[in-house]
């Protein structure tokens, strides 16, 4: 039976990976930082853990916790976006602080204990990045820490993915979903994004490692 791990599934697009993937067949431990959250995954039939992202110490216990398991799929879905505001407006401390801790350091704190549990299964690795945070796609200022943000992300996913090649790195850009994040007049909805997502997943191979994907499948410009 294949494994996977969510990161960051209380809802939205995290929860349809773990309800996509359970439907597969899967074996999927799930993340969650509130108990509401995580009697619903048990309820659902996923593995579920607590954890905070955004918390160095949560993040910590995650290797004991999965106990050396061997992953054929990580996800990293955890994210905010923060103020809307653009390149007018100095961000706060605390606006900074709140979407850098989880959306970057998260990344960079998961890797390391994530990433070895997938290159023993020479698994793949994704994580939920964002049209807004390509450089050369920039067309506004618009949300202008969430797209530093989503930058830096790629900076960390592309770098890593050089220090593990027993694991398929990517980044992915779900599109403009209807979510709690998204809004309720976005383009496509959750299980279009994620089933497209899984699509692209399924397709990799190890010379995508390190790439940036859509979740239609293109490449997308860094």
């Amino acid at each position: 039976m294949p494994t996977a791990l969510i990161l960051g599934a209380s809802r939205g697009i995290g929860r349809e990976f773990v309800r996509q993937l359970l439907s597969r067949g899967w074996k999927v431990h799930a993340t969650a930082r509130d108990d509401a959250a995580l009697a619903s995954l048990r309820a659902e039939g996923a593995h579920a853990l607590k954890l905070d992202v955004a918390v160095p110490e949560s993040l910590a216990g995650l290797g004991w916790q999965l106990d050396g398991e061997e992953l054929d799929l990580a996800l990293y879905v955890a994210g905010v976006y923060g103020p809307d505001s653009g390149a007018g407006t100095p961000p706060t401390r605390q606006d900074f602080d709140t979407v850098m801790h989880a959306n970057v350091l998260g990344v960079m704190q998961a890797i390391p204990l994530v990433a070895p549990m997938v290159q023993a299964a020479q698994g793949k690795f994704g994580f939920l990045s964002s049209g807004m945070g390509s450089i050369e796609g920039a067309h506004g200022s618009d949300g202008w820490i969430y797209r530093a943000s989503k930058a830096a992300l790629n900076m960390a996913v592309k770098s890593a993915s050089l220090d593990y090649p027993g694991a398929i790195f990517v980044a992915l850009d779900p599109g403009w979903v209807r979510t709690d994040m998204g809004g309720p007049n976005a383009s496509i909805g959750v299980e279009q994004s994620v089933s497209g997502m899984l699509k692209v997943l399924d397709g990799l191979g190890p010379r995508d490692s390190g790439s940036f994907r859509s979740h239609g499948g293109g490449a997308l410009p860094w």
